[in-house]
């Protein structure tokens, strides 16, 4: 069949490769697509944020499935269009996306339904906010309400920090998206991510991975949208597993008791407390970087997941794992998450290929018109994923790789993983 995929970041490559591996694929086009795609798919210009577009586009090109990567066009109610016109659709609809694409209304059905997570508050104007932050003490979590592409999260920990990052949001750092603040509870512990698909009613739970969201080593400077992230959690014990995993399915019979028939992709972003798992976010969609290391170690058929969830019935489709460690670096671009120059020039991604185990994913680049010259141009330019027999074959795998790529203004954090090899007292 052929198939559609939104999307043009280091996420949509690694799902445009797991599902070109799948022999029930014929054609994969990908809108916008980016520089690392043409080998694994055809690039089309389409705006992904109209619905109507992408429906007539997959009407007119015997589309049989749209796959919806990013948060943006599932918050605009494009799969919704796209089912509309008879077509299906992997991705929930737009009621069901406000689960990413509103802070407060993910943190009032947490509320609602009796799922773990910080205590809170929201506000829509900055003086209520003040107020409220002047009651409480550092640290202490301050979030812009809507999608802010990862970045429109603090974790403040003075007082003073607090109150900019309050005044930032009302002042339009992240546009809409800051129009509403949320305040929060600081949890401590370990985090962890658990994605599921589900249909609306079964929840078939992925391999729980870990992300790294601060720019520099040491998990310092600001947050991004994640520099490294590995896959399986050695540190999560069985008991918290299991407990993500109830909370998850919890939260999707919640989301159908509320009359949201919630097809995809439901990220839980987890805090491993003392106390147990608690939600820190929920995502509506494949993470990013999460997806970069989940994907290659599924041995299962994706074509086949993505078909029966997308018709709202997995019963009947089980999930199977490889065993092997996975580990993604992310390579930025200097300055990153802040201001950036793109169009640097970048070599040694086949090399870098060419080592088993290795796979790099293109999250932010361009290709010259001729197609020989691969250009950076994004914040986060390319995803070095490598699998190995154990973690440590992986991680040293995924560094030979990230140190034969280069292009000007190359930074990485060298310590994805540290953490995870020298156990859960490294949280402590």
């Amino acid at each position: 069949m052929n198939i559609l995929v939104l999307g043009g970041g280091g996420r949509e490559h690694a799902i445009v490769t797991s599902l070109a591996a799948s022999p029930k694929s014929n054609k994969i086009l990908c809108a916008p697509g980016g520089g690392g795609k043409a080998t694994g798919a055809e690039n089309v210009a389409l705006d992904i944020m109209d619905g109507k577009a992408v429906a007539q586009f997959a009407q007119s090109n015997d589309v049989e499935l749209v796959v919806v990567g990013p948060e943006a066009p599932l918050v605009a109610g494009v799969a919704d269009e796209v089912r509309a016109s008879g077509i299906l659709c992997f991705g929930p609809g737009r009621d069901g996306a406000q689960m990413e694409g509103s802070k407060e209304f993910s943190k009032e059905f947490m509320q609602r339904h009796g799922i773990p997570t910080a205590a809170f508050d929201s506000f829509d104007r900055e003086d209520r906010a003040l107020e409220y932050l002047a009651t409480q003490n550092a640290p202490i979590v301050i979030k812009a309400d809507g999608l802010a592409a990862g970045k429109g999260v603090t974790v403040a920990m003075t007082m003073d920090e607090a109150v900019q990052a309050v005044k930032e949001c009302f002042e339009g750092r992240f546009g809409e998206a800051g129009a509403k603040v949320v305040i929060e509870e600081f949890m401590t512990g370990p985090e962890c991510s658990l994605l599921v698909f589900t249909d609306g009613k079964k929840v078939l739970p992925m391999a729980p991975a870990q992300d790294h969201k601060r720019a520099y080593e040491g998990d310092l400077g600001p947050n991004t949208g994640g520099m490294g992230v590995y896959s399986p959690v050695p540190i999560v014990t069985s008991d918290e597993h299991q407990a993500m995993i109830d909370i998850m399915q919890r939260s999707v019979k919640g989301l159908a008791d509320e009359g949201i028939n919630y097809r995809g992709v439901l990220y839980g972003g987890f805090m491993l407390t003392e106390s147990g798992p608690k939600v820190v976010e929920f995502n509506a969609r494949f993470g990013d970087p999460e997806t970069q290391v989940v994907l290659p170690r599924l041995k299962s058929d994706l074509v086949d997941v993505m078909l029966a969830v997308a018709a709202g019935d997995l019963e009947g489709i089980e999930l199977e794992w490889d065993e092997s460690w996975a580990i993604s670096v992310v390579l930025a671009s200097a300055g990153y998450p802040g201001d950036y120059e793109k169009g640097k020039a970048i070599t040694g991604i086949e090399a870098a290929e060419e080592l088993p185990g290795v796979k790099v994913y293109h999250a932010g680049t361009s290709i010259a018109d001729d197609g020989t010259t691969i250009f950076t141009n994004g914040g986060r330019v390319l995803n070095v994923t490598a699998m190995g027999s154990t973690f440590k074959e992986a991680q040293d795998l995924a560094y030979k790789a990230c140190d034969l790529i280069e292009f000007e203004g190359k930074q990485l954090r060298r310590d994805i993983g540290i953490k995870a090899m020298n156990g859960r007292a490294s949280w402590s």
